[in-house]
């Protein structure tokens, strides 16, 4: 039951983003006011209740096995089925959720690493023994399933499910087969689960002397917040360092990449499709044209990048722009910082053209600990939001740095979460997932709120240099950082296709040579430097199967809904708002349509192209009065 049962994977796929920038600061987290961490005891009240519940629900488990056989009998047998996986599901995904956010608060506590590996295996034994639904589904007569969904109106909660099992028939396979698909399940997750614990946990990081003698240990976090450092030999010395760190491990790197890579074509081939890519956007029916057309696209229009690269170099005052700079604060000077509570209120005053129903949404994700705010010692780094405890509330993870970019986390966190909120509250949990498509469309349309916000209350035009900088990194992050992830992610794939060896050299070859491309190395726009060919190892999203490509798509896709919203569109409003609560309930593309834009035109890209020359013309306009 593929689409249907819940894998630890397909989880993973809905919570995680882009890494934001976090704090060098290690904390305490047991000093860390409860306000400030978030509250698991509404999910499970305890380790010991979790267990309790797991317990449960592997006695219900054997229970599934009574329907095989079956579906084909009456409306009633196939909604007793569906109704009562649909309920497995849901508690699986509360069991999960558990272990996730506890692991996460601290990755190097050994007893959630164990439970984790017991929720994949319950996750794997829960679609093995639910693999028979899809093939018998598929066996019974088109005609006898519409007469089902006719006569019993408990099964239109399926009907989309049941519509989409039917589009996928040629992917589906027998019983047996979709048994040994799911036991694969068990063992899929282990290339991006050792991964995530040697970069966040183990791996043995790098130490560097900063300019003022102080010695920093290059962890994830405060690799992060050097490469922000407004002196530039502190920025060059901590890229090459980490950089340096990852490639001594790049056979490692490159195995597990590797070892990920063949599992995507294990699953194709299983499937019968004939690309990985293919397989990878089949899931949410999305036309393999959509991702090809991104990609000519973003090379189409490198030259807007280039653009945005130079005039970087401009305000850095740097005779030639270097890799390293592409993070560099444009306005040091006037990057201020904003308490929790000053974001908290910033944030509030810009999603206003939402309605107050949004805003007093908001309240509650902070009045009622959904969000985990600071960085403390063994957290998992970046940020996310898991809307999977489908009773109880999302909840968000950040790494909250004080900075407006931190801030504008938040604002893309609580997107996630207020979507899967309305969700969760509209749709029955059968069709309450977004589609891993639109995801991202709910937070970047927030990113979208927050700037023309706070540009709206600021005058300082070197601050305002620095909110369009900041900006303008969204466009270069969201959308042209991520195309050139998700081109190597497709060149990779091609490689294993054709029965190439990647390993952790090849691999490097060819992030360098996609890297330089688009960076303009050879047109001396940003020297991209030796170090970061080892860069791919440090990108999580590889290991979450064609990924990453939908900040672009879905950076584009907000940036055409939020200029309806701003324009005070009251219609606009209820749609984006209809959207944001519609769930799965049918495909991206047509959700995305019904909200007002159209993915299967160019509108949206070049749209966004025109918002980013836009800001960039601003800026030009105050250098050059600074002249």
């Amino acid at each position: 039951m593929r689409s249907f049962a819940i894998s630890a994977l397909s989880v993973l796929c809905f919570v995680l983003w882009m890494p934001v920038t976090v704090t060098a600061q290690e904390r305490d987290r047991s000093k860390v006011p409860d306000q400030y961490k978030w509250d698991l005891t509404p999910v499970y009240p305890s380790d010991a209740a979790w267990k309790e519940a797991k317990q449960k629900f592997v006695d219900e488990l054997p229970a599934i096995e009574k329907y095989q056989g079956t579906l084909n009998v009456s409306a009633d047998r196939l909604w007793g089925c569906l109704d009562f996986v649909d309920q497995l599901n849901k508690e699986f995904a509360r069991l999960f959720t558990y272990v996730n956010l506890s692991l996460d608060q601290d990755m190097r506590v050994q007893s959630y690493l164990a439970l984790q590996q017991d929720i994949d295996q319950l996750g794997a034994t829960l679609g093995e023994k639910s693999a028979f639904i899809e093939p018998e589904i598929l066996a019974i007569d088109p005609e006898t399933v519409q007469s089902f969904l006719a006569s019993d109106k408990r099964l239109e909660t399926y009907r989309h499910y049941l519509d989409d099992i039917l589009r996928r028939k040629a992917h589906t396979g027998t019983a047996g087969e979709e048994e040994i698909i799911a036991d694969a399940d068990l063992i899929s997750g282990a290339p991006s689960n050792i991964n995530d614990v040697f970069l966040n946990a183990d791996m043995p990081y790098p130490e560097v002397t900063l300019s003022d003698g102080r010695k920093v240990t290059l962890d994830q976090s405060a690799y992060s917040q050097q490469r922000r450092s407004s002196d530039r030999e502190e920025r060059k010395e901590a890229l090459a360092a980490f950089m340096g760190e990852l490639n001594k491990y790049g056979r490692t790197f490159g195995a597990l990449m590797n070892a990920q890579v063949m599992k995507d074509v294990f699953y194709t081939k299983a499937r019968k499709y004939n690309s990985c890519l293919e397989s990878a956007l089949d899931g949410d029916n999305i036309p393999v044209q959509v991702y090809s057309s991104l990609v000519a696209n973003v090379n189409a229009n490198l030259g807007t990048f280039h653009r945005y690269l130079k005039l970087r170099q401009r305000i850095l005052g740097v005779d030639q722009l270097h890799y390293y700079d592409i993070s560099a604060p444009l306005v040091a000077k006037a990057e201020r910082e904003y308490t929790i509570e000053e974001a908290r209120e910033d944030l509030l005053a810009a999603f206003k053209p939402l309605g107050n129903d949004y805003v007093t949404l908001v309240k509650k994700a902070f009045a009622d600990r959904w969000i985990d705010v600071y960085p403390t010692e063994g957290k998992r780094s970046g940020g996310y939001a898991n809307g999977w405890a489908y009773d109880v509330h999302p909840y968000v993870m950040v790494n909250y740095d004080g900075r407006y970019d931190g801030m504008e986390g938040m604002a893309h966190e609580l997107g996630h979460a207020v979507q899967s909120y309305l969700s969760n509250t509209h749709q029955p949990f059968a069709t309450a997932t977004c589609p891993r498509f639109v995801v991202e469309v709910a937070s970047t349309f927030n990113e979208a709120l927050l700037i023309d916000y706070m540009l709206k209350q600021t005058k300082d035009e070197d601050v305002r240099l620095s909110m369009l900088g900041n900006y303008l990194d969204g466009f270069a992050v969201k959308i042209f950082r991520a195309t050139l992830i998700s081109e190597f992610e497709l060149r990779i794939h091609e490689m294993a296709e054709r029965g190439e060896q990647l390993t952790g050299d090849t691999l490097n070859g060819l992030y360098a040579e996609i890297t330089r491309k688009y960076y303009g190395h050879d047109k001396n726009v940003c020297v991209v430097d030796d170090d970061i060919k080892s860069e791919w190892a440090n990108i999580p999203q590889l290991y979450y199967n064609f990924y990453a490509y939908q900040y672009a798509t879905a950076f584009t896709a907000s940036a055409a809904l939020s200029e309806l919203v701003l324009s005070g569109d009251k219609v606009a409003t209820k749609k984006y708002l209809d959207f944001l609560a519609a769930g799965g309930s049918d495909y991206s593309i047509a959700l995305l349509k019904k909200a007002g834009v159209d993915m299967a035109t160019s509108e949206p890209f070049e749209l966004s192209m025109k918002k980013m020359n836009r800001a960039m013309d601003e800026m030009e306009k105050i250098l050059d009065k600074k002249k």
